[in-house]
């Protein structure tokens, strides 16, 4: 099932360059997507499915990943399906849209299901590539700028990450091995040996040098957080965001940034098996305060409601990065946390989609009265804001809570106060903006184009966004005993 996932696009790829056709390209693209799902949740609900091959395997880990990425990528082409039908391009430019589309997804999955630390950094990279396109796909000026910091900054982050790389087969000694869990067996088996006891066979095992460990992760967090835009090395994504059509920036917030994150996740997890969690905790710290710092900045000098998601981005993976340095209950809260925001990022870029289409324009100053524009718009964003901003009962009200809780219980206080102050700073900023654009007189300058532009937003471009809001509400106050035990199984992957 696996090698469906994987060679599907290759192969409706191919045919799509052949044929041609924008009506069968959009066809072939919704294939996939039911097809992926599908698929997916065979591998992650059904155990019997479960596979496992050299170089890609679903896991404990990966399975919350995977069905993320499965899911929004089905309600992406879902919205897709109205928004293409007016987009005023070419049919051979939409051909290659499509395209490219799925050689990003075929990309992400790949990287999440990938066994091997090497393979799953030519992955990292070749999302780089297809997203590249996507993200110049409007041909503006800033949209060309923003694919170019976006490749120039990525392909620096990959580099370092190489590195790290590097430092990781010179710390695992003689085990010449980068294979995710032939690296956290001798981890294990290493933090054996280093409290004195003995193993059954200690020729199997080279043991790891503790300095090139950690200075390993330190390379590899730095080089995998700038795709997962985590600050400092987060410049990149406010320009590829706000640039990028709107199902692509869904696509980029709420997929792109979790496979960085599940490769980050992997090296963590043979760090802490090593027994010398210390230095890796800590860079998780400063890096999430410091891109939580950042967003709440930001915040308050934005012009771009799309840059505004953007920064909004960057929080929460400040968020996921915070949790994982602490142990308990915060790991559980990071699992809720990635599942809400992916499925409330991608519902307010999508809806952030349709104001573009109403308004023709970005810039905040310019979008007023959108509930008086369209109620229905008005309402998903402004549900994708109480969505997003851990408002009771999304699901990421419970995660924060329980990171809160976590610092609390481990006597961090001032750390508990400095997270609750810029969490709220960036709350309000949100909502100032949101606010703003929702309600308020409508011009008649407006009103002229809303009119032209009011048939552009159909059924399909509202639907996704119902769907995930439902399930981010819904999860906050249930989350069903199926799902339940595969966030609790891939709590495996923080510390093995």
């Amino acid at each position: 099932m696996i090698n469906i996932m994987l060679l599907f696009p290759i192969i409706a790829g191919i045919i799509m360059l052949l044929v041609r056709q924008k009506s069968f390209s959009k066809f072939l693209l919704n294939i996939y997507a039911i097809l992926h799902f599908i698929i997916s949740s065979l591998l992650v609900f059904n155990s019997s499915a479960a596979y496992r091959g050299a170089y890609f395997a679903i896991d404990d880990t990966n399975k919350i990943f995977l069905i993320i990425l499965s899911f929004v990528f089905l309600m992406v082409t879902i919205y897709n399906n109205g928004y293409s039908k007016h987009l005023d391009v070419s049919n051979k430019k939409l051909n290659h849209y499509f395209i490219m589309i799925m050689a990003f997804v075929l990309a992400m999955t790949a990287a999440i299901l990938s066994t091997d630390l090497g393979i799953a950094w030519i992955l990292v990279e070749g999302t780089t590539l297809t997203s590249a396109y996507l993200i110049y796909f409007n041909k503006t000026k800033n949209s060309i700028e923003a694919a170019w910091k976006y490749v120039f900054i990525c392909s620096i982050g990959i580099a370092l990450a190489f590195i790290g790389i590097i430092f990781l087969n010179i710390s695992s000694e003689n085990l010449n091995t980068l294979n995710f869990a032939e690296l956290l067996e001798n981890a294990k088996a290493s933090a054996i040996t280093a409290s004195g006891n003995h193993l059954a066979d200690p020729a199997a095992f080279s043991g790891f040098n503790k300095f090139w460990l950690k200075l390993s992760f330190i390379f590899i967090l730095f080089g995998f957080g700038t795709k997962m835009g985590l600050a400092p090395a987060h410049f990149w994504l406010p320009d590829a965001h706000s640039e990028s059509p709107s199902p692509i920036s869904a696509l980029l917030s709420a997929t792109l940034l979790n496979s960085a994150f599940l490769v980050i996740l992997r090296v963590f997890q043979v760090l802490c098996a090593a027994g010398d969690s210390f230095y890796g905790r800590l860079m998780l710290v400063v890096m999430g305060f410091l891109s939580l710092f950042v967003a709440a900045v930001f915040m308050y000098h934005i012009k771009n409601y799309k840059r505004m998601l953007a920064y909004s981005s960057i929080e929460n993976m400040g968020i996921l990065a915070i949790g994982t340095a602490f142990l308990g209950i915060a790991h559980y809260a990071v699992i809720l946390h990635l599942i809400g925001h992916s499925l409330a990022k991608a519902s307010f870029f999508l809806t952030s989609g349709n104001v573009l289409e109403l308004y023709e324009t970005k810039k905040i100053k310019d979008v007023t009265g959108l509930m008086e524009a369209d109620k229905k718009t008005g309402w998903l964003w402004i549900l994708s804001l109480l969505g997003i901003c851990a408002f009771p009962t999304s699901i990421l009200f419970i995660s924060e809570f329980l990171i809160i809780k976590t610092m609390l219980v481990n006597g961090h206080y001032i750390m508990c106060i400095a997270f609750a102050l810029l969490l709220t700073v960036i709350l309000f900023g949100m909502a100032r903006v949101v606010i703003k654009m929702t309600f308020g007189k409508l011009s008649e300058e407006k009103l002229e184009i809303i009119e032209k532009n009011r048939n552009k937003i159909t059924v399909s471009m509202y639907i996704p966004q119902v769907i995930m809001l439902t399930i981010i509400f819904i999860l906050g106050v249930y989350i069903p005993s199926g799902l339940n035990n595969i966030i609790k199984a891939a709590l495996t992957g923080f510390l093995g």
